[in-house]
Order: structure tokens, then C-alpha cells, then sequence
């Protein structure tokens, strides 16, 4: 099976917009929405059972007894995050703001300080005869990556043939590269603006740098034209396929706002993804 996955960089290009008319139009039996720190894709591709969840685990924090601390500070002076303060001349650690680094366990003197299992978000499992994964962060959460490749994993590769879409996540921090690894074609969806084609670049090299086939579409194009042309002279430049242009289209909110994809109704923008999806597929295939 062969993993599709759409990223974009910048945020708000509607690259889940476009993964979602993917996943209708490849009729596929295994996505996944790794934007773990604000996953909406089930927003669209509705699922009629409750999903299986489980917790997932970061790095520890961290807990000081209020029985056993003496009020000395060395944790409090200690703390490179901040995540420590005064509280009744005793020590208190911040949930949110604790990186899990344990220096505050290792320079308390009496071993007030103990560390505590950390849930930093959960694991979702949609499974029928379609498999859907996704995940969410807890409020400060960290590892993201790490749950990045959880929801992945839990898809898992259940036969040869097909396509796997994968939504990824905005930027290019750790839910980006970790959604990388395994991809057999990347799809960056962006738009005719400055920061959209620099955001693009930096996936775009990325990817290069760790072998993996690219593609790009650009959304959201109006008469001005001047972004679009830039970004296609970058993808000749660097030998990138820039398979289509998707046109601004007030319908693609209409569609978003009733929960339907855009391939679900007979609009301009839909028909210019079905067009790009075909080329996709001839590339990834």
C-alpha cells in the first residue's frame, strides 16, 4: 500500500480540505489526521462508530511533596522553564510548563521531588471496514512526534495494493517530520501568498533532504497571479511537479460549514481537485 501525505507548511492553505476530497475520491479504507495539536478532519469524513482510545504517555513531570519540601528554592533557582513558584513558603510544579528534565528531583536535598506518569493526550481508532486514525495533545503536551508515529502505526499495512492518505500537520516541527518518515509522495497544498511559498520551500526541502518524492498545488487562486507564478517557476527550478492550481472558491465554505467535502458538490474548486487527484495518483503509482 502506498502512503499519500499532504502537508503544506503554512496553516490555512486547505490542506485537510484537500485530503478530504482525496479520501472520497480514492474511496481509500486507511487515513489518518496527524495534526495532533488540532486534528479536524473528522469533522468532514464523519464516522458512524466511537472510536477505541487510549492514553498516550510523555515524558514524566514532575511532583514535590508539600510534606517533605523545606522551602530551600534550589529546585525553584534551578528550573530552566519557569515551571516552578512559591506557594505558602513551599515549592509547587507547573503541569503545563514542566518539560519532564528531572533537575529539580535531582538538586532537592530531603527527595521531595518524585516524578508522576504523564498522560499527554490520547489515541483515536475508527475501525470498521475503513480504518481511521488520529490523535489529539493534551493542553501542553509534548512529544508530538512521538504521537504523530503512534497514529500511524496504528493503521497499520494490511495489504499490498491501494493508497494510504495521510493529513498532516501545518509547519515544520516534529508532527511534520515525523509524518514524513514511510511517505512514499508528499502533496504540499499552498497558496499564491509570500508566506505560503516560503513555508512550501522549507517542506520542499525538507523533503528533498530525506529522498521523498514531492508534488505541489496551489489553492486559493484569484486573477493575481503574480505568487502563483513564482511558485512555479521554484517547482521548475528544482525539478518539483506542480500537477494544478485550485481557483478561490466561496462554495468550498459553503461545503466545509455542512460537513461535505468539495468533491461532494459540482463546484469549480472540486472539479480542479479531481483533476490534481488523477495526476497524484499517476505519480504515486
Amino acid at each position: 500500500m502506498k502512503q499519500l501525505l499532504i502537508l503544506s507548511g503554512k496553516g490555512g492553505t486547505g490542506k485537510t480540505t484537500v485530503a478530504a476530497a482525496f479520501i472520497k475520491l480514492s474511496n481509500t479504507d486507511s487515513f489518518a489526521d496527524c495534526d495532533v495539536d488540532a486534528p479536524n478532519l473528522h469533522l468532514v469524513m464523519k464516522q458512524e462508530q466511537e472510536p477505541c482510545v487510549k492514553s498516550f504517555l510523555g515524558m514524566d513531570k514532575y511532583f514535590i511533596n508539600p510534606e517533605k519540601c523545606i522551602g530551600c528554592g534550589l529546585c525553584y533557582t534551578s528550573c530552566r522553564y519557569d515551571a516552578i513558584y512559591a506557594k505558602e513558603n513551599k515549592y509547587v510544579i507547573d503541569d503545563i510548563s514542566c518539560e519532564g528534565c528531572s533537575v529539580c528531583e535531582y538538586v532537592c536535598p530531603v527527595d521531595a521531588v518524585t516524578s508522576k506518569t504523564n498522560v499527554a493526550g490520547e489515541l483515536l481508532l475508527y475501525k470498521s471496514d475503513k480504518v481511521f486514525s488520529t490523535g489529539r495533545l493534551a493542553t501542553g503536551g509534548g512529544n508530538s512526534g512521538l504521537l504523530v508515529t503512534e497514529v500511524k502505526k496504528a493503521l497499520g499495512r494490511r495489504k499490498e495494493e491501494g493508497i494510504e492518505i495521510i493529513d498532516g500537520s501545518p509547519g515544520i516541527g516534529c508532527p511534520v517530520l515525523a509524518s514524513l518518515s514511510g511517505a512514499n509522495l508528499v502533496l504540499l497544498v499552498t497558496e499564491p501568498t509570500l508566506s505560503g511559498f516560503s513555508d512550501m520551500k522549507r517542506i520542499a526541502i525538507t523533503a528533498k533532504r530525506l529522498h521523498i518524492k514531492t508534488a505541489v498545488c496551489i489553492n486559493k487562486v484569484t486573477s493575481d497571479l503574480r505568487n502563483v507564478t513564482k511558485i512555479k517557476e521554484y517547482c521548475l527550478e528544482e525539478d518539483i511537479p506542480m500537477i494544478g492550481t485550485i481557483p478561490y472558491d466561496k462554495e468550498v465554505v459553503t461545503s466545509i460549514n455542512k460537513g461535505m467535502t468539495i468533491v461532494d458538490t459540482n463546484s469549480i474548486a472540486g472539479q480542479a481537485v479531481k483533476k490534481i487527484y488523477n495526476d497524484v495518483i499517476d505519480l504515486i503509482t
